[in-house]
């Protein structure tokens, strides 16, 4: 989307609901945080609440990025961007919405596995996971058993996300998976695994609730997993 009308700046204020819901979407897409905050602001200022603001004019536009993100139309550095103007508009948004008592649509607890310090993947589905109204609480890097189990249960989680991205550190999330059956708890949670070298059959033989390819994947499998469970 490209702006081919600097000379004619758009003021978000001036703009009907509908339109500046349109153009948030397309701020969104661009990367564009300081509009989005701006566009959140006026949005809320006209009594629309918060609730509101988060679905249709937040996660309706992070859902294009998803889309075309997955279609090979846009690649991490501009979802990351889009992510990034998300955040800014949820910092707004959060205070309000744990104020009036919304509930996210779901809870990821989500690490890198132990071994392996890559991060860029987890990050992305973490942003996109929040870009689709989830909570998410990022356990960061080189997670052990443990670590993921504690979270977890402390969290209440509704789901466990696992990445990795050496083939020598895959296996782990299988040590954590059965740790959880050790437990007797791994039916209360489902685990979404991925990473650059895994697939759909490994992704079962760990026992798996569902392997993710990307971001949007993710988003996706965690919402049809909730539908499936609600």
């Amino acid at each position: 989307m490209t702006d081919q009308f600097d000379d004619e700046e758009i003021i978000l204020s001036e703009l009907p609901d509908d339109e500046l819901v349109d153009q948030m979407h397309d701020d969104l897409y661009d990367g564009l945080a300081e509009e989005i905050t701006e566009g959140t602001q006026i949005l809320l200022d006209r009594g629309w609440s918060a609730q509101q603001v988060l679905t249709e004019a937040l996660v309706g536009g992070m859902a294009v990025v998803g889309i075309d993100f997955r279609d090979g139309v846009l690649f991490v550095p501009e979802v990351l961007m889009a992510a990034n103007a998300m955040k800014a508009g949820m910092a707004k948004l959060k205070p309000l919405l744990v104020e009036t008592g919304v509930k996210p649509a779901g809870k990821m607890v989500i690490g890198t596995v132990k071994g392996d310090i890559h991060d860029i993947g987890k990050n992305l589905v973490g942003m996109m996971m929040e870009g689709a109204g989830f909570e998410v609480i990022d356990l960061g890097i080189n997670i052990d058993a443990d670590t993921y189990i504690e979270a977890i249960e402390e969290h209440q989680a509704d789901f466990l996300g696992m990445s990795a991205l050496l083939t020598t550190t895959m296996p782990y999330m299988k040590v954590v998976i059965d740790q959880m059956k050790e437990k007797g708890i791994r039916d209360k949670y489902k685990v979404l695994v991925g990473g650059a070298p895994l697939n759909e059959e490994f992704g079962q033989a760990v026992g798996a609730d569902a392997y993710c390819r990307d971001a949007a994947t993710a988003v996706d499998a965690a919402r049809e997993l909730l539908a499936a469970t609600g």
